[in-house]
């Protein structure tokens, strides 16, 4: 009889673990810079870590759907530049290459689908762009 209960304790267990493992989501990872300042002018590489928080460890198969980079912190968001994917650099590292013409705080702005979740990870990153 014992036995049985064992059996039945150590399956709501397992349940209790997939039940947690099915409500992690989007708010289970983040994008952080890998270099928060950079010098301004063409031809520049922003690049970012997709980190999963739980476990420290870093996203690599990640899709990136959507990316914007405007000036967007200093309510200049009009002043947008295109962003170029790159090969990573690294493992969950994700590179852009683009135009940083003027000087100030830039915002980008990225979505990313992570296999396994269900709902899309969104991060914004602030670089700065110097001299």
């Amino acid at each position: 009889m014992h036995r049985k209960f064992a059996l039945v304790g150590a399956a709501n267990v397992v349940a209790a673990r997939l039940a947690g493992a099915a409500f992690a989501g989007a708010n289970d990872y983040a994008f952080e810079a890998i270099k928060t300042e950079i010098k301004k002018g063409d031809d520049v590489t922003v690049a970012v870590r997709l980190v999963h928080k739980p476990t420290g460890k870093a996203v690599t198969d990640a899709v990136i759907i959507q990316t914007r980079i405007d000036m967007g912190p200093d309510g200049m968001s009009e002043m947008a530049s295109p962003l170029t994917p790159l090969p990573s650099p690294e493992p969950g590292v994700y590179a852009f290459k683009t135009d940083l013409a003027m000087q100030g705080r830039w915002l980008l702005s990225i979505a990313a689908k992570v296999q396994g979740e269900p709902e899309t990870v969104i991060g914004k990153i602030t670089f700065r762009a110097s001299r």
